[in-house]
């Protein structure tokens, strides 16, 4: 009897290499296509050959990173967020990989305008931003560095990838708290100081204003026009409360406040405008001693200069404190809140303006001091955050002579902030119990 253990040894053979030679040809068709045509299921196979099947689900199947989503990916996409990667080795180790496949397309990344330097650290580029115009002499880098992320040179040129630094600070966050503090009482000193000099309603009437002159004055409208300042105080307290970057955005605040209101005690001292109704009771009040001036300032101080504590002032005319205040509220609610959030946006603007408006039906400011004061509050914030985003002037020499506060506050905040919330103490047990 003849054995068939040959014949059937020979057809295995042959299936083996005809499964090879399948695989094989699957291979190098993989391969001529062009990356930039991959699929999602393309990129979930180059994953499983080089070792990080862990991934595949989380980029192709939850992401739908496609073959040129791939060649863009850097390091800085793996560590933030959606993906948060969080094993250092497997980052390092896709990036060689993700390098390679580069490598091997520079053709099809000339075409994406997705420059390759051949370094590991991230795309490289030109650098998109200058020093205020100035030459190269006066900013810390001159080369070209990678866009998109931080970078330090060295002094061979060479760059570094900086990780965005977002650190609280808290020292520096108490030292801004001291400065405002200081603001605010010596802000108080110097309107008991102008109070004494307001000019004699007799001798200087008030001055003419087309709004004041049109709109006829409302008695309740100061109240209101205060109301709307502790509702936006309000929602910016629950903000800074929820928000996961709280200490850079409080010491923002208070720097940007003390700041303003520094500026505002120079001008109502060295300008005393005429009182600017003839229903405002104001006469120059002489305080006696030194004694007294402080206790009418801690008076002041301790009310917030606010008529709904009791607090009444004259003279603090050039600008409107209270336009200040309102102003720069709205500014940060709708700058750390997210974009969708339109009712909150809404909301603190309709708060904003209408509180001016208050404050001119009031009759107790000029109109250009309500003017002043929001031209002045708005450029600062803009001006401040512009610098803080996109660090144009955070390492030349002008930006620490002009802005010297600025530079030592966001000496370590590295880009925009990001608008992320969570607890400010550990989760109540209720809501551990409802959210998990």
């Amino acid at each position: 009897m003849i054995s068939n253990k040959p014949v059937l040894l020979q057809h295995k053979q042959i299936r083996f290499l005809q499964i090879l030679s399948g695989l094989q040809s699957e291979e190098k068709a993989m391969t001529q296509l062009s990356v930039r045509r991959w699929t999602p299921k393309h990129v979930a196979k180059w994953l499983r050959e080089e070792g990080f099947c862990d991934y595949v689900d989380l980029l192709c199947n939850k992401h739908r990173l496609d073959g040129t989503s791939l060649l863009a990916l850097s390091e800085y996409d793996l560590r933030s967020p959606p993906l948060e990667l969080k094993v250092l080795g497997d980052i390092k180790r896709l990036m060689v990989s993700i390098r390679k496949l580069q490598k091997q397309n520079i053709d099809v990344l000339e075409e994406l305008g997705l420059p390759f330097d051949g370094s590991p650290t991230g795309t490289g580029g030109s650098l998109d931003w200058l020093c205020n115009g100035e030459s190269g002499r006066d900013c810390d880098s001159t080369d070209t560095a990678p866009v998109g992320e931080e970078y330090h040179q060295y002094t061979n040129g060479k760059y570094k990838l900086q990780t965005r630094r977002l650190d609280p600070e808290y020292w520096k966050t108490v030292l801004s708290t001291i400065y405002v503090v200081f603001v605010f009482g010596f802000t108080s000193f110097v309107m008991v100081i102008v109070h004494e000099r307001v000019p004699d309603m007799r001798t200087y009437p008030p001055l003419p204003d087309i709004f004041l002159d049109s709109v006829p004055r409302i008695p309740w409208a100061f109240a209101m026009a205060e109301a709307c300042g502790v509702i936006l105080c309000n929602i910016w307290v629950l903000v800074l409360l929820l928000h996961k970057h709280r200490s850079i955005l409080l010491r923002r605040m208070c720097s940007l406040m003390g700041t303003v209101f520094m500026l505002r005690c120079i001008t109502m001292f060295v300008t005393s405008l005429s009182v600017p109704g003839q229903h405002l009771q104001c006469s120059g009040k002489m305080y006696g001693d030194m004694w007294a001036k402080l206790q009418r300032a801690v008076a002041i101080w301790s009310g917030f200069g606010m008529t709904l504590t009791g607090v009444h002032t004259c003279g603090d005319y050039m600008f409107s404190g209270h336009t200040v205040v309102i102003t720069l509220l709205n500014f940060f609610v709708t700058e750390y809140t997210p974009r969708s959030w339109n009712f909150i946006h809404t909301l603190s603007w309709v708060l904003n303006l209408f509180g001016i408006f208050f404050i001119l039906a009031a009759h107790e400011h000029y109109s250009i001091d309500v003017f002043i004061a929001f031209y002045i509050t708005t450029r600062l914030f803009l001006y401040y955050h512009t610098l803080a985003n996109t660090r144009a002037y955070q390492q030349s020499r002008r930006a620490r002579i002009w802005f010297p506060m600025f530079s030592f506050f966001e000496s370590n905040v590295n880009g925009p902030v990001p608008n992320e919330y969570s607890w400010p103490l550990s989760r109540p047990a209720v809501m551990r119990r409802l959210i998990g």
